[in-house]
């Protein structure tokens, strides 16, 4: 119109073209400045495109007034008059309610194609290998057994005390009461005191708050720090050269000279035995560590050896001790703590024999004692006491397992899992083409594309009618 406009000369020609009327639009039939083909086209990459496609192309009112301008001045007001019109939010309701659906391409990249091989023996690798064989993902899992644990120990030693008649030690005497739940402490060396009578005496000089100078270092009524008894007020001799509290005690004071040697080395030698059962209440199933054989002298001869002989439940002390990487001499002297532990791992699909315990010995501490004493009265009724100083070995005994049963919930979710696996294949091979190949945009090209639904009749009508008003407007444009 404005080509129109700037073609009159005169007021006449200025009145006359004003009462012809609205001169019809010309319509352009070039594809836009988003169609394929254009100059705005030429060089675009397959990302911006795309995203071209969700711009609103509507012009105002007012595009006859503005032909004159350039396409940029008028792409710039119109990018304006629909960022005040909201079009910004339709642009962006579109691409929130878009669906994007699978697409495959053919690529010709043996370094991607080489990338996803990898990948997926990877995962077929994880998912076979440590998923289903390893850690049988296929079942279903009781990890929490009811365990019983019953020991005994036999043997029999004679300790050889200095100044002190030879005594027989047997089972009852080692095997102390138990200090725990399935815990047992083996007696291998001991320190006496013997005959001690409630009364006075003078504290031992190997206790530092039991020495003193004068009476005024030992307060009546005041406990020795880490001594035997209570303080009278009194400072005594007790040897030659020393001097200490006199106590109120049991007296003699403690003997505190250990042997160089342990008094009971035959204890290496000594048997454990250990019976375990074990019962996993979620499949209803029991095992035992004792094998079942009608031989009655079968647990008598035994012994246990993790190669040879792994089924009898009978220990040598002595290999226990050196299982947990300790020798007996050593540790029988100031005694120490040793942990057995059972393990269990059954596989219920597999037969009932195939479900065995290991067993594993591991050195917790190399100093351990407690003190006890025996009571009694002698023919003048004379309450008396012996003191014994125990040093030994404690062996706690711990039991954990678990069994496992095939499920159809746990296999489902295991393999559901493996094919999740298989799908990070893909996309990480994804991402390499289309973000870190030379060859990007091509794969953009390819890979993403509009799929137009198919036209109604009223919208291919109402498309005819456009078409023919474009084609008047068009002509109507040529004759003026």
């Amino acid at each position: 119109m404005g080509a129109v406009i700037a073609g009159m000369g005169n007021d006449e020609d200025w009145r006359a073209a004003l009462t012809r009327g609205p001169t019809p639009r010309c319509r352009s039939w070039s594809a836009g400045p988003l169609g394929p083909g254009s100059r705005q086209d030429a060089g675009q990459t397959p990302q911006s495109r795309h995203a071209a496609r969700y711009e609103l192309c509507s012009r105002p009112a007012g595009e006859e007034r503005n032909a004159e301008l350039p396409s940029s001045a008028i792409s710039a007001s119109l990018s304006v008059s629909m960022a005040t019109l909201g079009g910004g939010g339709s642009a962006l309701c579109g691409a929130l309610l878009d669906y994007k659906t699978e697409k495959f391409a053919l690529t010709r990249n043996r370094r991607v194609g080489l990338l996803h091989r990898l990948l997926q023996l990877a995962v077929l690798g994880y998912v076979l290998g440590w998923v289903f064989v390893v850690r049988r993902g296929y079942q279903d899992t009781d990890a929490a057994p009811h365990v019983s644990v019953v020991t005994k120990l036999k043997g029999a030693s004679v300790s050889r005390a200095e100044n002190e008649r030879r005594r027989l030690w047997d089972a009852a005497d080692f095997s102390r009461h138990p200090q725990g739940e399935n815990v047992l402490f083996l007696v291998t060396n001991f320190i006496v005191t013997d005959k001690q009578v409630q009364g006075t005496c003078p504290e031992s000089p190997s206790v530092l708050d039991g020495i003193c100078m004068e009476d005024v270092d030992c307060p009546m009524g005041n406990p020795v720090v880490h001594g035997n008894g209570i303080k009278t007020g009194k400072c005594v001799t007790f040897n030659s050269s020393h001097s200490t509290c006199e106590i109120f005690a049991w007296c003699p004071v403690e003997n505190d000279t250990l042997p160089r040697k342990p008094l009971l080395a035959e204890a290496e030698n000594f048997t454990l035995f250990i019976k375990n059962t074990v019962n996993f209440t979620k499949f209803n199933f029991s095992k035992g560590n004792t094998l079942q054989t009608n031989d009655p002298t079968y647990f008598k001869t035994c012994v246990y050896d993790p190669f040879f002989n792994p089924s009898c439940p009978v220990f040598r002390i002595r290999d226990m001790v050196e299982a947990a990487g300790e020798t007996f001499g050593a540790l029988a002297l100031l005694g120490g703590s040793i942990s057995v532990r059972i393990e269990w791992d059954c596989d219920l699909d597999q037969p009932a024999a195939h479900c065995q315990p290991r067993y594993s010995f591991i050195l917790l501490d190399r100093r351990y004692n407690f003190r006890t004493a025996s009571y009694y009265w002698d023919s003048q009724r004379q309450h008396y006491r012996s003191l014994l100083k125990l040093y030994g070995i404690r062996f706690d005994i711990s039991v954990h397992g678990q069994a496992g049963k095939f499920g159809i919930i746990p296999a489902a979710v295991s393999f559901g899992t493996g094919i999740a696996f298989l799908g990070t294949a893909t996309m990480v091979c994804d991402l390499v083409l289309l973000y870190l190949d030379a060859k990007a945009d091509l794969y953009w090209k390819e890979k993403f594309e509009e799929a137009k639904p198919p036209k109604g009749k009223k919208e291919a009508t109402a498309e005819a009618q456009k078409a023919g008003q474009d084609l008047g407007d068009a002509q109507q444009c040529t004759l003026e």
